[in-house]
Parts: structure tokens; C-alpha cells; sequence
């Protein structure tokens, strides 16, 4: 009998697993109020510093339970002011999100919306900035899953940096992968999680704040599980947390880290997932498929592509997870139009093969 396929996850998290990361998850069953737990969370964040050039020395980390989005709440609840306005630059799901967050906290924001597969009007967010002084903070997406644009921030993080704006990044589905210019941008924290280009396992995730801004004036986090400032007082204290963190993901993290770092870190994982894309883009415009952004302005986490005539996502959908691959539908309007391939995990090369001759028979068939 035939064994089935490796089953391959191509949306943008959670991720196939390596084996030397999954096999991380069956390592004991720990306390997490026991010291060498509270050395493995000060070892995470230790790590998670150092994922990014620039970062480390100058940025510290604390991990929390829960998804990408609460590790954005958590952010934007402890960081954001209430005094001052955040400006939300917005051009997807993930950048609107933001703003609700940030109402649903009672604090100032305004928001510089764009349509969904718009770059960045940096020009207008310039003129905005500089007409409204209240504006002391900008949040904004790094890389905006819902089309795959990776939103150019050197010009707006330039912006930032000389009107002393401070940026509150997004970095959930770029962070171990793209480039983070922390220090050009003028970040001061930025938001990311395990199982996306880390390569962990879901259920934890982290933020990142400059050393100086853990111990600034505190505004009111509005939230006791997400006041990040408690985090941070008991991580870098004594390893401990305010509330649980799940064991065994931790040490998922800790080898998806380690094996990151062996394989040459941010910049190594971003060509890596290049190389997929470009495979990928190449199989499908030889299939007459066509990408929903103009070339350039994907990131190289994810691609989203225009569904062919004769086509329907779900049939697309269902034709490629029996040969082994889940891909994932857009959001939205872009719902009945794109469909999305993201590029992490353990995607060997033989997995790619098999994708890209699955790619070729199922949109070759009209299935």
C-alpha cells in the first residue's frame, strides 16, 4: 500500500516542522514556576535578540502565551500613549486590525488607510505627520500577509526618525527573514511569534523593545495579561513570568532558535525562501498565472496569485492538499480572486518538486 504524501504547509503559519524541531516537543514535562524553566525563558529571549543584526545589546525581549496578534495587543496596550495620538499606516488586514486594537484600548489613533494592493504614500504620511504634531507614535505592518507586499519602510522609518516619531512594528510574518533596520526605522518595538519564519510551534509569541523604553514612564497597558512591563520586570529579574507559559512549545522555540542561528540566521532563512519563491513564481506564470503585485514588492515569505479562469479556490485548494500541499485563501474582496503560497518550513527540495509538478497538473487540468 502506498504511503500518502508528506503533508506540506504552504499558508503563512503554522509551519511544517522540522523533525528536529518536533522531536523538541516531547522533552520532559516541566514546572513552569521551577528554575531551569525560568533559565529556558531568559535563554529564549536571549536568543530572540539576537536573531536580528542591531538588535541585540540594544533591544530586549519577553515572551508571552498566545498568537501573533496578542503578542501586537500586548504591544501596542503597553507601549502605544495615551497622551499623544499613534498614527496606523494601513493597507491590509493586519494594519487595520492595528487600529482596532488601539481602539478598543481607549487610545488616540488616526489612520493613514491605503487600498489593499497599494505601497506605502509615505509623501502623505509625511505631510500628515507634520501637520499633526499630536502624533507621536506610528504603528504599521512589516510584511502585510494579506496580499504578501513586504512594505518598504526606509523612506517612512527615515520620516519617523527625524520627526522623533517611534515606530511600533509589526513584525509577525517577517521577523527571523526579512531585514529590520530597528535603528533607521526608529523602532521601539516591534511584535513577532514562534511558528511562522522562526519555524516554532504556535502558542508563543514575543516582543521586542528598546532597553531605555522598558524603563521610560509607563502609560496604561489597559490590561493585566497583556502589560508587558510585568513581563519584562519578572523574565529579566529571575526568568519567571506573571502567567503560564506553555513548556513544551518553549522548547520547540528554543531548537527552532538554535537551528535558525546554525543556518546562518535572518539573512541565510531570506534566501532560502527566494529561492522557493522564485521556483514557484516560474512554475506558475508557465502555468499562465499570474501574481496579485507588480514584481519587487512581495516579500519573500509569501506570494498571492491571481486564480485562473476556469479555476475556484476551493477546488484549487482541495486538488493540491490530495497531492500533499495546503495553500491559502485571500481575505476579504481578495477572497473570490487570489489565492496565497507562503514559503517556510521544513520545504525540502524534493517537497518542492512535488509542488511545482502538482502546480503543473492541477492548473493545467482546470481542475
Amino acid at each position: 500500500m502506498t504511503a500518502p504524501p508528506r503533508q506540506i504547509l504552504l499558508n503563512p503559519g503554522p509551519v511544517t516542522l522540522t523533525d528536529r524541531v518536533r522531536a523538541a516537543l516531547s522533552g520532559g514535562d516541566w514546572c513552569h514556576r521551577e528554575p531551569e524553566f525560568a533559565a529556558l525563558v531568559q535563554d529564549i529571549n536571549r536568543r530572540l535578540s539576537e536573531v536580528h543584526p542591531g538588535i541585540a545589546g540594544r533591544y530586549q525581549a519577553v515572551t508571552l502565551a498566545g498568537s501573533g496578534t496578542g503578542a501586537v495587543e500586548a504591544m501596542l496596550a503597553t507601549f502605544a500613549p495615551e497622551a499623544s495620538t499613534t498614527l496606523v499606516a494601513a493597507n491590509g488586514v493586519y494594519g487595520e486590525r492595528m487600529a482596532r486594537i488601539l481602539e478598543a484600548h481607549g487610545k488616540p489613533v488616526r489612520v493613514a488607510g491605503h487600498a489593499w494592493t497599494a505601497a506605502l504614500d509615505v509623501a502623505a504620511m509625511a505631510r500628515q505627520l507634520e501637520a499633526e504634531p499630536a502624533i507621536t507614535h506610528l504603528a504599521i505592518v512589516h510584511h502585510e500577509t494579506t496580499t504578501g507586499r513586504l512594505n518598504a519602510l526606509d523612506a517612512l522609518g527615515a520620516v519617523c526618525r527625524a520627526r522623533g516619531v517611534t515606530l511600533l512594528l509589526d513584525a509577525v510574518s517577517s521577523f527571523g527573514a526579512e531585514a529590520i533596520d530597528a535603528d533607521a526605522w526608529n523602532v521601539g518595538a516591534l511584535a513577532g511569534t514562534a511558528n511562522k519564519c522562526l519555524h516554532g510551534v504556535a502558542g508563543l509569541s514575543f516582543v521586542l523593545a528598546r532597553t531605555a523604553l522598558w524603563s521610560a514612564p509607563a502609560s496604561r497597558a489597559g490590561s493585566l495579561y497583556l502589560d508587558l512591563r510585568a513581563y519584562h520586570a519578572g523574565q529579566h529579574r529571575d526568568g519567571f513570568s506573571p502567567f503560564t507559559l506553555p513548556v513544551q512549545v518553549a522548547f520547540a522555540l528554543r531548537e527552532a532558535l538554535a537551528e535558525h542561528a546554525e543556518a546562518g540566521g535572518s539573512e541565510a532563512r531570506r534566501r532560502v525562501y527566494a529561492a522557493r519563491a522564485a521556483r514557484i513564481a516560474a512554475t506558475l506564470r508557465a502555468a499562465g498565472v499570474a501574481p496579485l503585485l507588480p514584481a519587487g514588492e512581495s516579500s519573500s515569505v509569501l506570494g498571492s496569485w491571481q486564480l485562473p479562469a476556469g479555476h475556484t479556490y476551493a477546488r484549487l485548494h482541495a486538488a493540491l492538499k490530495a497531492e500533499g500541499f495546503v495553500i491559502y485563501a485571500g481575505q476579504g474582496d481578495l477572497g473570490a480572486r487570489i489565492f496565497r503560497i507562503a514559503h517556510m518550513g521544513d520545504i525540502r527540495p524534493d517537497d518542492l518538486d512535488r509542488l511545482c509538478a502538482a502546480l503543473k497538473r492541477v492548473l493545467g487540468s482546470g481542475a
